[in-house]
């Protein structure tokens, strides 16, 4: 069974080793071989394939970046492929992109990332590289001022550190990360149904992990916070990073104590035991009720086909 895709495929050398040589990054920035994604407002710029049903990453060439005016001097470094290429990701506003000569030529169509992984419009390699992008795009906007004096920071290292131009502090990508859990009673497993789902989707419960927390115990307390269900035995089975904006999911398997469901209103819509006959009727969308769970690029898809026996 295929992994979830979302960042699953490494396809570049990130080589982080060399981010901080100035001389080389700028030399890999001005390479005529070196190829840059852009970004809008962080929806992906894509080609469409002839079906519109497909697409791919619109790699621009130094040549390209430079015709739109677009700089390169704070370009986000995501590695060199096989053949020592350079790949940079580009992001600029929406504002910018309208107001660029060429912008419908270069700059559409450009669509949410999420989306296209919803719809398997990219590959998984593609996808990975993109939300590699994004999520270090996501970064920067949410770090360009000093989180200890307030003042502007400064693009360092290929974008991989920012460094705060009055008091010096550093500041680094963050990733957060989350626990998702299926929880089994070693027959069926709960699902719930979150206030933001579409309406009959349910997924497994996840949540954020604390300070001084270890995986067991977020497991547990999260658990134990959303349905009242005490959690023994806790496995990890794979994770997922997830760039919306910058996390990093945990999937594990909990074993339930408990089995009566005590469901938390303000965080899930709905909380239940389903079967694995029920399970795979929501993969296969032929729920009686219509119920549903996550497409494939979601890691908790991942998870419910090891339950029902898919791995």
């Amino acid at each position: 069974m295929p992994k979830p895709t979302l960042g699953t495929t490494q396809l570049l050398d990130r080589a982080s080793a060399k981010r901080a040589d100035v001389e080389w990054m700028r030399a890999q920035r001005t390479s005529e071989a070196s190829r840059f994604m852009i970004l809008v407002d962080l929806k992906l710029v894509i080609a469409p394939g002839p079906e519109r049903n497909s697409g791919e990453i619109r790699w621009l060439s130094t040549r390209e970046v430079e015709a739109l005016a677009l700089s390169t001097d704070d370009a986000l470094f995501l590695g060199l492929d096989g053949g020592g290429r350079a790949h940079f990701a580009i992001p600029i506003t929406d504002h910018l992109a309208r107001a660029t000569p060429g912008a419908v030529q270069y700059f559409r169509p450009a669509a949410d990332l999420r989306t296209l992984a919803m719809q398997g419009v990219l590959t998984p390699e593609d996808q990975s590289l993109a939300g590699q992008a994004r999520a270090l795009g996501q970064w920067h906007e949410n770090a360009r001022c000093c989180g200890k004096c307030g003042s502007a920071t400064k693009v360092k290292d290929g974008g991989w550190r920012r460094k705060c131009w009055a008091c010096g502090t550093e500041w680094f990508p963050r990733t957060d990360p989350v626990v998702i859990m299926l929880v089994t009673d070693g027959e069926r497993c709960i699902l719930a149904h979150e206030h933001r789902y579409v309406a009959n989707m349910y997924s497994t419960l996840a949540g954020f992990i604390e300070h001084g927390e270890d995986i067991e115990h977020a497991v547990r307390r999260e658990v134990g916070e959303e349905t009242g269900i005490r959690v023994g035995r806790v496995e990890y089975h794979a994770s997922q990073p997830w760039p919306f904006p910058h996390s990093l999911m945990i999937g594990c398997i909990a074993h339930a104590e408990t089995i009566d469901l005590k469901v938390d209103t303000t965080e899930l819509a709905d909380a239940r035991w389903f079967s694995r006959e029920e399970v795979r009727s929501m993969l296969e969308n032929r729920h009686p009720a219509g119920l549903t769970a996550p497409g494939r690029h979601a890691i908790a898809n991942f998870l419910l086909r090891h339950f029902v026996g898919e791995s």
